[in-house]
């Protein structure tokens, strides 16, 4: 016989032939999900270039914005506003004065967006504030009940505004989103409707990029959102304080003001040999506050509790803010002016610290 030999294949040549064949289905299945991932990764790229041109500068595109519902809108702080030095100082105002608020429960606020998206910082806040007590679960830790707690507080928060003609800048699913602004807007309106002790800066704005999604397609704009105006604008549909009517009606007494202020001041501080001449400048560092709340209320003011020769801009608001729980001992409210308007000359506020002793004083001897 010629030719090869016929053999039968062999136990270890059909395992070969059956590797290959496993690994070749294993290879096609690796490439065409790696080409199914390069056309998706194509398809988010070429979205995206469409997309980015319409940000502001410096603005990322989320992920969660592509998944917006249609005719939905999404609101973030444009970055550059997150450090606008006048935003900045709102935000301490606000952290400084719920911390005031809420120091009896023990809660420290150190952070806005983080402290206040589960609705438990905000429904003890509005609890003190207005001495009703809400129906809600004191701690949740799933988004659906913090949503329901959410609701229910801003319920009440709304019925109470609504009354006064606060319009709503905040919402459920805002306040839960973590969207500053809207938390700024909300704990302004609060501060201003219950006449917070506290002296917010004026004329405080922000930027915010806006997402749109209309007919499939993002749409992006950026609008300035102002997030305080004047205090006088903001505390006009409240009782004011007799100041406030005098410097609106009758500024051309203020210079009588002044000199009654100067004598006031200058009764009690001739006890140790002070006097002043100047209203504007010689309370800015604190000092002369401290001294004059001791001899007002006939007590010594130990050396160590204050600066009496402050050497920085701390250490006078140091000194101010002292004399301010001085105040506060002494059974009078806290002023509305804050320690930084007093030490940066503002006689507006400085007047008005003053006033507020000498209406409380003035027959003291």
């Amino acid at each position: 016989m010629s030719g090869t030999p016929n053999r039968s294949a062999t136990p270890q040549s059909v395992k070969m032939k059956k590797e290959e064949s496993f690994l070749g289905k294993l290879g096609g299945t690796l490439a065409r999900r790696k080409k199914s991932k390069e056309v998706s990764d194509l398809h988010e790229e070429g979205k995206n270039a469409i997309i980015a041109p319409m940000l502001p500068s410096g603005t990322d595109i989320h992920p969660e914005d592509t998944l917006l519902e249609e005719n939905a809108e999404r609101i973030m702080l444009e970055p550059t506003s997150r450090e606008n030095p006048k935003f900045k100082d709102l935000l301490k105002v606000l952290i400084d004065w719920i911390n005031s608020e809420l120091e009896e429960d023990r809660i420290i606020v150190k952070d806005l967006e983080e402290d206040f998206y589960d609705g438990q910082v905000l429904q003890k806040l509005f609890e003190k504030l207005s001495g009703r007590k809400l129906n809600v679960a004191e701690v949740t830790q799933s988004e659906i009940g913090q949503k329901q707690k959410l609701h229910t507080v801003l319920e009440a928060v709304n019925e109470l505004l609504r009354h006064h003609g606060w319009s709503s800048e905040w919402s459920v699913d805002s306040i839960h989103s973590k969207n500053l602004v809207a938390i700024v807007y909300l704990l302004v309106a609060l501060a201003m409707h219950f006449q917070a002790a506290i002296r917010l800066p004026e004329h405080v704005s922000a930027q915010v990029v806006v997402v749109k999604k209309r007919e499939g397609i993002l749409q992006t704009a950026l609008v300035t959102k102002e997030l305080t105006s004047t205090t006088e604008m903001m505390m006009g549909r409240f009782e004011r304080d007799a100041f406030d009517t005098l410097l609106d009606h009758a500024p051309d007494k203020l210079n009588v003001v002044k000199t009654s202020l100067i004598t006031f001041v200058n009764k009690h501080l001739n006890k140790l040999n002070l006097e002043v001449t100047e209203l504007e400048s010689q309370f800015a560092d604190g000092v002369y506050l401290v001294l004059l709340m001791g001899l007002l209320e006939d007590y010594f003011v130990p050396l160590y509790n204050f600066f009496l020769t402050p050497e920085c801009f701390e250490q006078k608001v140091h000194n101010v803010a002292f004399s301010f729980e001085l105040m506060q001992d002494g059974g009078l409210k806290k002023p509305k002016a804050r320690p930084e308007d007093v030490v940066n000359l503002n006689l507006k506020s400085t007047l008005r610290v003053l006033y507020n002793l000498f209406t409380n004083y003035k027959n003291s001897d």
